[in-house]
């Protein structure tokens, strides 16, 4: 059986929890959180529409439950505040994870170790470091939101399915991630050569634009949670991405946040690149051809994220 365990029934891991239960790749949910009351309400909520979905089991467990599942996502942990950056959350986010990590390794799991919580870069590279787990079991979900926000403000902009764009944000999960112009294409053309035949006159050439549309990118979230206190639809489904990639062993090629393994000459740190993900979880990383002032971002990016592991106590 496939069971996907799930800790933290915030807003973020229910609505994971309702896009994995809709999507039926799952046959096993369990939802694990500190305050049992609410992981059973949210589980009694959810099996009330076991009618309209494909067969799951879902119910409200405890860290043994862990023990035999094939991933482990971690939501749990302190809200991002409006205003606050997602790496003012490192510290009281730390002393949390450390003691889910101890409860998860009692539990025997064997799993890919899937974090959501942010800062996600730094969480996953503690999460390694407090499991003892090889680097490829444990992933962070990275920029996969941040691309799938990059896809569709170029696709609205262009007026083309989101389905055809392929653009990619890699780097931190925060505000030094960094927009691959120079990989993104519209159905297989670079962009460059795309935008002739686009009615909006070259956008491409009109660097403005450009960054117009990655500072929405990069600032959506906390206009999301300045508004309604947290983003949680297309994080949700973006989890649903990862855990298919995983589940069905597909080799996906997704901006995920791993351990970097000698990767732009970049080690030691976790960060978003383009990553094969399969049943092993992250599998090959991908150092694809970037453009000079691409890579010197993302070398900022692992700088920051470095200083940032270096500072902290736990």
């Amino acid at each position: 059986m496939s069971r996907i365990a799930i800790v933290g029934t915030g807003a973020v891991g229910t609505t994971f929890a309702y896009s994995l239960m809709i999507s039926g790749i799952a046959e096993e949910i369990v939802l694990i959180d500190v305050n049992k009351d609410k992981a059973e309400a949210e589980a009694m909520d959810l099996n009330h529409g076991q009618s309209f979905v494909k067969p799951v089991r879902l119910w409200s467990g405890e860290y043994a439950d862990c023990g035999v599942a094939e991933i482990v996502v971690i939501t749990a942990g302190a809200k991002q505040k409006p205003g606050e950056s997602r790496i003012d959350l490192v510290s009281r986010n730390i002393a949390i994870l450390k003691d889910i990590i101890a409860n998860i390794k009692t539990s025997g799991f064997k799993g890919i170790l899937l974090l959501v919580s942010n800062p996600v870069d730094v969480l996953t590279y503690f999460a390694w470091k407090f499991s003892g787990y090889e680097q490829q079991k444990v992933i962070g979900s990275g920029t996969v939101l941040d691309s799938a926000r990059f896809k569709q403000l170029l696709a609205q902009h262009c007026e083309v399915s989101p389905q055809s764009v392929h653009a990619y944000i890699i780097g931190e999960h925060g505000d030094s991630e960094v927009p691959a112009w120079s990989l993104t294409n519209i159905a297989g053309v670079k962009l460059k050569q795309y935008c002739p035949q686009c009615d909006h006159n070259n956008f491409c050439h009109k660097e403005t634009v450009m960054d117009e549309i990655f500072e929405q990118v990069r600032t959506s979230a906390y206009k999301i949670i300045a508004a309604k206190g947290a983003t949680y639809y297309a994080i949700g489904l973006s989890l649903v991405k990862i855990v298919q990639a995983i589940l069905r062993d597909e080799n996906q090629i997704l901006p995920i946040s791993s351990i970097l393994k000698d990767v732009y000459g970049l080690n030691d740190v976790a960060l978003s690149v383009l990553t094969i993900v399969n049943r092993n979880g992250a599998g090959k990383q991908l150092s694809v051809p970037l453009e000079e002032k691409e890579l010197q971002a993302l070398q900022n990016s692992a700088r920051i994220l470095k200083e940032i592991i270096t500072t902290v106590k736990y």
